[in-house]
């Protein structure tokens, strides 16, 4: 798993005690469009450094959506290494404000976007 620089700042994704790093995890959002979620988290952060992080990664790597997030964590044992904490997704409210999802309890909050959460990074595949 590659290391991910931010603002000159070096992060390492979360890997978990005796976790088998996978490949990413294909959810069906719809008929129309898949999602894939990348195997491990990127640590806590900020809204901000969030989205770079996510976009550090390359091909297509984003924050979820907060629909996208709630589907993640619907199929939080399926994709797995989750910690029940606060997740971010890139639903804004307003500059200040982004939508996150607790993963212990499922219940979507908006924080400012100063405060640090977990990341899980996702892109879209589009069926041909």
């Amino acid at each position: 798993m590659k290391n991910i620089v931010i603002d000159g700042v070096e992060y390492t994704p979360v890997i978990k005690k005796d976790e088998v790093i996978a490949k990413p995890i294909v959810l069906h959002k719809s008929l129309i469009l898949d999602f894939e979620v990348y195997p491990t988290d990127l640590g806590e952060m900020t809204w901000d450094k969030a989205k770079k992080a996510c976009a550090n990664l390359g091909d297509g790597w984003r924050l979820p959506t907060k629909d996208e997030l709630n589907l993640i964590y619907e199929n939080k044992n399926v994709v797995g290494g989750f910690a029940n904490n606060g997740y971010w997704s890139s639903t804004e409210i307003d500059y200040g404000l982004a939508w996150n999802q607790d993963f212990y309890n499922g219940v979507q909050y908006f924080f400012n976007k100063s405060s640090t959460f977990y990341v899980r990074a996702v892109r879209a595949l589009t069926k041909k």
